[in-house]
């Protein structure tokens, strides 16, 4: 597929989500918040949950990645191929 000539902010997507295809953005949010409650309230900087990494920002939700393992020998992580 050809790259469109507009770019697409991050509010636009989000928007579009929410009213084009009816997703629930506030419950997903709230979904979120529940599961990173306990690590927020001891102040962590983030935690891994079922295989993603959460990180956090002064009691805020600021990413949600796939978490990479550290490699074992050396404690530096894995470097993921390009696909």
């Amino acid at each position: 597929m050809k790259k469109p000539i507009a770019t697409v902010s991050d509010h636009a997507v989000v928007r579009y989500l929410e009213r084009v295809m009816g997703m629930d953005i506030e419950r997903l949010r709230r979904e979120i918040g529940h599961r990173v409650d306990r690590a927020a309230g001891m102040g962590a900087c983030g935690c891994i949950l079922e295989g993603f990494e959460y990180r956090l920002k002064e009691g805020t939700v600021t990413t949600v990645q796939v978490a990479q393992r550290p490699d074992m020998r050396c404690g530096r992580q894995r470097r993921v191929p390009d696909e």
